[in-house]
């Protein structure tokens, strides 16, 4: 059995140009730009893409629902790949997959002017990849259709959100231990040949993700460490 690749990458929700061309500069093979939780609306989403463009650092952008219209307008201005919070059932996802696909199999509309096809200089073709798409396990429900979710053609990874997972589970009183959700995800993707990604705060987390089975490992965000050196600045000072 092949072993995936590790995929490491950040979060980004200050929505700063610089701070996304920074990450490339530093070496992340992706950054995850928000616009779910993120500082910035959708019009600062462009911006932030044209400093990724000609560097080896994929964009994936976090949708904040999975419109189609907003799916496909991101994909028009260079994003290489979206994730979609809140997937819960197959059917869910094999919308999502339907918005970011040409036909025939999907509904997503086609211009060869957007700027992911250099406003028309560099058309698609054959070999042109398709965006990949990252779909959020989040809910108990999602953990359990997380097979189901892996079986669609189209998703390529299954990426737990661990804030939102570990709620749904407080919240709804379930009996089931966050780290068998953990390991029920990794095998679901497995199962279907996909890959699984998650959220980090901790480096020291990584070995114990990576052991799990996951590949797409997001370390910290912008605004945490920003926010962290910070504290750590003025706690010298005060000391």
């Amino acid at each position: 059995m092949s072993i995936s690749p590790i995929h490491t990458g950040t979060w980004l929700s200050i929505g700063s140009p610089v701070i996304a061309e920074l990450a490339a500069a530093c070496g992340y093979d992706w950054v995850l730009l928000d616009l779910e939780h993120g500082c910035e609306s959708e019009a600062a989403l462009p911006n932030q893409l044209r400093t990724l463009r000609g560097s080896t650092t994929q964009a994936i952008v976090r949708v904040g629902a999975p419109h189609p219209d907003l799916i496909a307008r991101v994909l028009d201005w260079g994003a290489h790949g979206i994730m979609v919070p809140h997937v819960n059932t197959a059917a869910e996802a094999e919308a999502i997959v339907q918005a970011a696909s040409y036909s025939p199999r999907g509904h997503r509309g086609f211009s060869r002017t957007v700027p992911v096809y250099g406003y028309g200089l560099n058309p698609p073709t054959d070999a042109t990849p398709r965006p990949l798409i990252l779909a959020q396990i989040e809910t108990v429900q999602g953990v359990e259709n997380a097979a189901a979710i892996a079986a669609i053609e189209g998703i390529d990874t299954l990426f737990v959100g661990p804030a939102d997972l570990d709620h749904d589970l407080k919240a709804r009183q379930s009996s089931l231990p966050y780290e068998d959700c953990l390991r029920l995800v990794t095998d679901a993707a497995r199962q279907h040949h996909k890959e699984t990604g998650i959220l980090i705060r901790q480096p020291s987390d990584l070995e114990k993700m990576r052991t799990l089975g996951f590949t797409w490992l997001a370390i910290d965000s912008d605004l945490s460490l920003l926010r962290q050196g910070f504290l750590n600045n003025l706690q010298s000072a005060k000391s």
